[in-house]
């Protein structure tokens, strides 16, 4: 059954399961990670019915609806972080790498392929990797008697990469995973991991990297993308923006500082540039 230690983080355990009732937690659940220890049957994934087998992990995002049908008896183990773990509300987890989880699970609702929600691994390494720590997780998580907060925490932390690291293999076809390797596909990649760093995105670092001409670079992401290099940044900085007026309580001037904008009114002017909305109307239209 559910247990909360680290507050608006649930972990649930069921065993030999043949029947699953909704989860209570669906309407304020921010990000989910499902592992099947055992068992079989069918997941119907907001209105689309998907298999799951014994050793099978699906990863599931806000406002997903999923719905338990086993054909054999199951056990799983369910990571649920909920929407107010990221709200800073909580004194309780004041010491846990909180901003660190939500860019890692932010990685994930970013990516193309977040909607086909059972994992797929570039290696069978990673997959026992993450089996092992869930499993750890919710050994140490539900353990009443005792249980190591630095065990939980660090796990969590791996966890949550280890899914952001091989979100992109998702159920995706070779002629897929082939263009995705592509050059363009890197360089999206890249300014992805490094979209906190402003000075590895200019124009001279990244044609760097990349072993281009400074001159050439933006050309060719432009030829390759349909939008210029500087505009796709500007736009991905601008999606994490909204992930964080949805799903934080960060004032405007600390998101601003975190993706590199030189105040909150920079900004907002260039939200509203390009989203047709001042910073304060969406936050308020979320209401």
């Amino acid at each position: 059954m559910p247990r909360t230690i680290i507050e608006n983080i649930v972990i649930a355990q069921y065993k030999n399961q043949t029947f699953f009732e909704f989860c209570k937690y669906t309407t304020i659940r921010f990000f989910e990670i499902v592992y099947f220890e055992e068992g079989s049957g069918t997941i119907k994934i907001n209105g689309k019915m998907v298999k799951y087998t014994p050793n099978s992990i699906f990863v599931f995002i806000p406002d997903d609806i999923y719905i338990l049908n086993p054909e054999t008896e199951t056990s799983t183990v369910a990571v649920k972080f909920l929407k107010s773990f990221f709200r800073n509300t909580s004194s309780q987890n004041v010491n846990l790498p909180v901003n660190d989880w939500f860019r890692k699970i932010e990685e994930i609702l970013n990516s193309e392929s977040h909607e086909l929600r059972e994992m797929q691994f570039e290696t069978e390494a990673d997959r026992s990797h993450l089996v092992a720590l869930v499993n750890m997780v919710a050994t140490e998580y539900l353990n009443k008697q005792s249980f190591d907060i630095f065990i939980i925490q660090n796990s969590l932390s791996v966890i949550l990469h280890l899914i952001a690291r091989n979100i992109q293999f998702i159920n995706t076809s070779d002629s897929v995973k082939e263009v995705k390797s592509s050059k363009i596909q890197q360089i999206i990649n890249y300014i992805h991991s490094n979209i906190y760093n402003s000075e590895l995105l200019s124009t001279k670092s990244l044609a760097e990297e990349f072993h281009m001409a400074d001159n050439y670079i933006s050309e060719y992401f432009k030829k390759h993308t349909d939008v210029s290099l500087k505009k796709y940044v500007i736009n991905y900085k601008l999606k994490l923006v909204e992930t964080r007026l949805k799903y934080t309580d960060l004032q405007y001037s600390e998101i601003a500082a975190e993706l590199g904008f030189t105040d909150s009114s920079h900004l907002n002017k260039t939200f509203q540039s390009y989203k047709g909305t001042s910073l304060s109307a969406f936050r308020a239209s979320l209401a």
